[in-house]
């Protein structure tokens, strides 16, 4: 894994084997961010990094000047690399925190620019984050979910679907908040 663009560009992130994560691949991670680059000015937005794993697409962001990132994971291990990382390279628009995505969706009230999930693609509740997402009211006005799912599943069925992008068996669906 690499970081794409920004003040880190370049920089290989190595994680622990022993991390319970499947990472964005670079391939994805870069066509993504390509996608973004034309939609968004990344630099001074506020991000939440759902399922963030080894907080590859979080770290990307914060290299792209984003101007708050929010990693939030239950793996122990996984957040204590994202933290480490984060103080190694002196990323303090990178913040952590421990806890299931659900139940943190279920109390979150703060509103974000773009929220990025990717969940494990073996959970059944994944079509629920986008319902959460935006029954919270989690999105500022024209604001971005990103879900990552595996291209099979198909989540154009909520009304603030606005696209499928399809990367090998990785695909990410965006949802707007108009």
């Amino acid at each position: 894994m690499r970081i794409i663009g920004g003040k880190l560009k370049g920089l290989r992130l190595n994680p622990p084997n022993n991390l319970p994560v499947r990472p964005t691949t670079d391939m994805a991670k870069e066509a993504l961010f390509n996608i973004l680059q034309n939609q968004v000015e990344l630099e001074g937005i506020k991000v939440l990094d759902l399922f963030t794993g080894t907080g590859n697409v979080g770290f990307e962001f914060a290299s792209r000047y984003a101007e708050f990132v929010l990693c939030v994971d239950r793996s122990f291990h996984c957040v204590k690399y994202v933290t480490d990382t984060a103080k190694q390279h002196k990323l303090d628009n990178i913040k952590t925190l421990k806890a299931d995505v659900f139940k943190y969706l279920e109390q979150e009230t703060d509103q974000y620019d773009i929220i990025f999930a990717d969940p494990p693609y073996d959970i059944s509740r994944i079509p629920e984050i986008a319902t959460m997402v935006f029954d919270r009211n989690l999105l500022v006005p024209d604001g971005l979910l990103i879900v990552e799912h595996q291209s099979m599943q198909n989540l154009s069925n909520h009304p603030a679907f606005t696209e499928q992008r399809r990367y090998g068996h990785s695909s990410f669906s965006f949802f707007t908040k108009t």
